[in-house]
């Protein structure tokens, strides 16, 4: 049985089973974001040491860059992966009728959506009210015909080490979007483009950059952070993104 147009969306209320962990110490991130804003004034080199210094205090973590409009730009590779968006490619496939290699100008033809959605970062920063746009998760799952019987989702960025899950009733909200402009304009490389998800009612980590492959799978499949301790449901204000915990 395929997804119909129109299928109703999950509800952030609904109770949502968590799996607690401890996750990566907001003190230590925060500390380091402190120090990334001297880097801002001081140049490249001291951003080179600031990354490295990242890195050695919180293993997985390859960098926080401060960037304009409060956000900060994070990676667990050290660098910002690029894609040609003339050469980029969506790949859906799992339990699909029909797998999908979708480029810029096929997203574009898609059904288009526009929201204007706070960004919530589990470290404890946010931004209000960012203009995205691009296609709802759950109209290309329907261009794919997925099978609604299917239990998740799982996310591949092509930086080659980041992965996400979501399950299928939370993949069709109608607030989660594959998104390919931010403001109004492409995606940056910094902020994930050409594409990439964004799960507007879950902390960022769930909003994974530099989006290359959709697969509808079983079984939920624990992302990267989830595997290092963090909640795999990352609802805004009900997941382990409230804890203050040292690393262990």
């Amino acid at each position: 049985m395929t997804l119909p147009v129109g299928t109703t969306t999950g509800s952030p209320t609904t109770t949502h089973p968590r799996r607690q962990g401890s996750p990566v110490g907001r003190r230590v991130v925060l500390g380091m974001l402190g120090v990334g804003a001297v880097g801002v004034l001081v140049g490249r080199p001291a951003q080179e040491a600031i990354q490295s210094t990242v890195s050695a205090t919180v293993p997985g973590l390859g960098a926080i860059v401060p960037a304009a409009g409060g956000f900060r730009i994070y990676t667990v590779t050290g660098g910002y992966p690029s894609m040609d968006p003339a050469a980029y490619r969506l790949e859906v496939g799992g339990t699909v009728n029909r797998t999908l290699s979708l480029s810029m100008q096929d997203i574009a033809a898609l059904p288009q959506t526009q929201m204007t959605k706070d960004f919530q970062c589990v470290t404890g920063w946010r931004v209000d009210d960012v203009p995205w746009s691009g296609v709802l998760l759950r109209d290309i799952l329907i261009a794919a015909g997925a099978d609604s019987s299917a239990t998740a989702l799982r996310f591949f960025s092509f930086d080659g080490a980041y992965t996400e899950s979501l399950t299928m009733a939370q993949s069709l909200r109608e607030d989660v979007l594959v998104a390919t402009t931010m403001y109004g304009k492409p995606l940056t490389r910094e902020h994930g483009g050409p594409v990439r998800l964004y799960v507007a009612p879950m902390y960022g980590y769930k909003s994974i950059k530099w989006l290359s492959r959709i697969e509808v799978v079983d079984d939920v499949v624990p992302g990267y952070w989830e595997v290092r301790g963090y909640d795999i449901d990352a609802w805004v204000g009900a997941s382990n993104g409230r804890n203050d915990e040292p690393i262990a």
